[in-house]
């Protein structure tokens, strides 16, 4: 069995690498915290540019209708750059929740951006005054939200909003959607680890102490050796939780849950791994370090923190 992704997808990763690259991101990521959404706005429209967008969106709906694997290598491309709004939401859970209606054909074309909130997996909605479309959803139902209180998160450039269900609502696969919401972060937290990684490798490289440059260092060199082990270890759970998505195979929740523990862990190792090679300075403001570092903390809890998908698994592997 082989366990690769193919040339095709290799090869829409660099396409998105090469977009994403060119449009500096730890600016863009600044600006938006700061209020302004406008670089991040041309982001987005880049991400449409791509297809990116309509990934997850049926060909019924003009979207792609491709496969869950696609959208993760999207996915995690996206999370390497540390883009901003409210990605999984509107990438990878929406195109669920809007199955069947006709705004579907506006997300998938990248007109319209969507956030989400869910109940006891995803509380409150992620930049819900970037979003478009606030949706709530619960037992089966979706209703459009209506936006309350905004609340900061740990990481700056997000914002979390309470909702609040309006008007009629739309059955809908609400279950499903919140799986591919944990996947989706799964698939990020991988792509921030990366960087994380990438960066302190760079680091180390080029910073001298006690008259030799760190990387040389055993201990930094195993540092990071574990961190390179950790996220290969837990890219292939992400991708088989995409698969197994894609087949509503019976061992999904227990697949997807597994996906979001051991990202997160290996996200948060990258994190604490970067932030010690680098040492205090990684963690001002003005160190673009700094920005995936706050982003993992927050990807972490986002659809489920790692303690409430270990209880998952736990009920899974005991039935």
């Amino acid at each position: 069995m082989n366990f690769e992704i193919d040339e095709g997808q290799r090869d829409f990763a660099k396409s998105i690498d090469a977009a994403l690259g060119a449009a500096d991101l730890p600016a863009v990521v600044r600006a938006w915290s700061a209020g302004d959404t406008d670089p991040g706005r041309k982001v987005w429209a880049t991400l449409a540019e791509l297809g990116v967008t309509a990934l997850a969106v049926p060909e019924e709906q003009d979207g792609i209708g491709a496969h869950p694997v696609d959208l993760v290598v999207a996915l995690e491309r996206l999370g390497r750059w540390c883009v901003p709004g409210p990605v999984a939401e509107s990438l990878a859970v929406a195109p669920v929740l809007l199955a069947g209606d006709e705004r579907a054909a506006a997300l998938a074309a990248g007109e319209l951006t969507v956030t989400v909130a869910i109940p006891g997996v995803m509380p409150r909605a992620v930049d819900a005054d970037f979003a478009g479309l606030t949706l709530y959803g619960n037992a089966g139902e979706v209703h459009e939200g209506a936006v309350g209180a905004t609340h900061r998160s740990v990481d700056l450039s997000r914002t979390l909003s309470d909702v609040s269900a309006t008007g009629d609502g739309w059955t809908a696969d609400v279950d499903r959607a919140a799986e591919f919401g944990a996947l989706a972060t799964a698939a990020l937290l991988i792509g921030a680890g990366q960087a994380l990684l990438e960066q302190s490798v760079e680091y180390a490289k080029q910073r001298s102490q006690f008259g030799r440059i760190i990387g040389s260092y055993q201990a930094i060199k195993h540092k990071l050796a574990d961190v390179h082990i950790a996220l290969e270890l837990a890219r292939p759970l992400v991708y088989g939780a995409a698969l197994s998505l894609a087949d509503t195979a019976p061992e999904t929740a227990r697949d997807v849950s597994a996906a979001k523990v051991a990202a997160s862990d290996a996200g948060l190792l990258a994190a604490r791994s970067a932030l010690q090679t680098h040492g205090a300075i990684g963690f001002t403001a003005e160190h673009d370090l700094s920005l995936w570092l706050l982003r993992v903390q927050a990807l972490r809890s986002a659809w489920g923190d790692p303690a409430a998908h270990r209880r998952r698994l736990l009920e899974v592997i005991s039935v």
